[in-house]
């Protein structure tokens, strides 16, 4: 499995952020974004877009249910980084 850089994880949750309009201080690879920053459906379109736009993967849809949080996030982006160099 592709292993995500420093520098990946620090250009994601730049993305997370902006689009929650938080501060990076306050999101965590555990804090849920629905119930800890008050993210909405729409948000996390938004992130997944952002995400596949950035880094030039796809991210199936039905991937949101697991991108709760930051170490969701990394986990799908992991296996999609995976599956495009295979």
């Amino acid at each position: 499995m592709a292993v995500i850089t420093d520098e990946t994880r620090q250009k994601v949750k730049e993305i997370v952020c902006e689009i929650l309009e938080v501060e990076p201080g306050e999101v965590t690879d555990i804090s849920l974004f629905m119930e800890e920053h008050d993210a909405d459906s729409m948000r996390a379109i938004e992130i997944l877009a952002a995400l596949e736009l950035s880094f030039k993967v796809t991210i199936p849809q039905p991937e949101i249910q697991r991108m709760v949080n930051m170490s969701g996030i990394y986990d799908v982006l992991e296996e999609r980084f995976a599956a495009a160099t295979s």
